[in-house]
């Protein structure tokens, strides 16, 4: 790893502290999950099929579990710890800017495979819609041999990435990390990721796979595939039959939180003009961890989720904005 779990700065033992630690609104939050390098085409209209289309293009770092650290960081989290796998030509490039966004990078560096890219094309009209062309890459090879039960010392709230669950390494280590999240009294969150990808894994299988989990932070498609609902508040509430707590982001309807088979709450999206919506429900996620972790309701903690989501659509890329890169701004690497 280039960070270490267990240095000097670490938080206590962890040991049946993270329940005691978040109610005080102290505690860690790790995210376990993917980084990516990010090459962001912003074209408008549709793609010219076998010759030129113009576009504005920025290479960007990204990847769902880095962009939730990110973005629970710029909510106020005070410790966020990401444990992910890059490969080597772009390690010290993804650490940098982490460090930058606030989060300890914890990453794994894989001596073969390349860090994982994905070319986002964005549609720069209204909607501002992209398509993802994924090549993984390293980021779903972490598996158990890169989890230590250490990395929980001080860890209030643990959350994974959807997208281990679309590799069989990716999925042991979920196995391995709930259970020592579960010995430790540790709650556990995840995102479904990915539409797509979620299809081609199957609903019951998903469902079984992340049994024992505490939160579960579905898109509105994401919700509805697994239900087979058509509904999305429907889809969310029949999920919290099988996971206790549920919180749907629903796009431009805002989100809406469900618990024990019915909703909750409904809270409203935050107006924004849309550029580029890559990371928005990554933004929700973190915001709303970060949220919980002050000690936030879930039904708050939405409120503050939407809002960053309504940042982030603004901007381009899935990171919130930092210090040295103000709002509006990108950097090619």
């Amino acid at each position: 790893m280039t960070g270490s779990p267990d240095g000097p700065d670490h938080d206590g033992d962890g040991s049946g502290a993270a329940a005691a630690g978040e109610r005080r609104g102290g505690g860690a939050l790790l995210v376990v999950g993917d980084v990516v390098t990010d090459v962001v085409a912003r074209h408008r209209g549709p793609l010219a099929s076998g010759t030129d289309t113009a576009a504005v293009i920025r290479t960007l770092p990204g990847g769902a579990g880095a962009n939730v650290a990110c973005w629970a960081a710029h909510r106020g989290c005070a410790d966020v710890r990401l444990l992910g796998r890059v490969g080597v030509e772009a390690a010290a490039w993804h650490e940098r800017e982490l460090v930058t966004s606030g989060v300890r990078p914890l990453l794994v560096v894989d001596p073969e495979a390349p860090t994982g890219t994905v070319i986002c094309l964005v549609d720069t009209g209204a909607a501002a819609e992209r398509t993802f062309l994924t090549d993984s890459g390293a980021s779903l090879r972490l598996d158990p041999d890169d989890w230590s039960d250490l990395l929980l010392d001080g860890v209030a709230r643990l959350h994974l990435s959807g997208y281990l669950l679309f590799s069989a390494s990716g999925r042991a280590l979920v196995r391995t990390a709930l259970a020592s999240a579960r010995a430790r009294g540790v709650p556990v969150s995840l995102d479904p990721a990915s539409a797509g990808f979620l299809g081609e894994l199957g609903a019951d299988r998903f469902l079984a796979l992340v049994r024992g989990v505490d939160v579960l932070l579905p898109s509105r498609d994401e919700a509805c595939l697994l239900t087979g609902t058509a509904d999305g508040a429907d889809a969310a509430a029949e999920l919290s039959r099988r996971v206790p707590l549920v919180v749907a982001k629903q796009g431009a309807d805002g989100a809406v939180v469900a618990r024990d088979g019915a909703v909750v709450a409904r809270v409203p999206a935050v107006p924004a003009t849309p550029r580029d919506t890559t990371g928005a429900g990554d933004a929700f996620t973190g915001a709303f961890l970060a949220a919980l972790l002050t000690g936030a309701e879930p039904a708050k903690a939405a409120v503050e989720g939407c809002a960053a989501g309504a940042l982030a659509v603004e901007r381009v890329g899935g990171r919130p904005p930092t210090p040295t890169r103000p709002v509006g701004a990108s950097r090619a690497r």
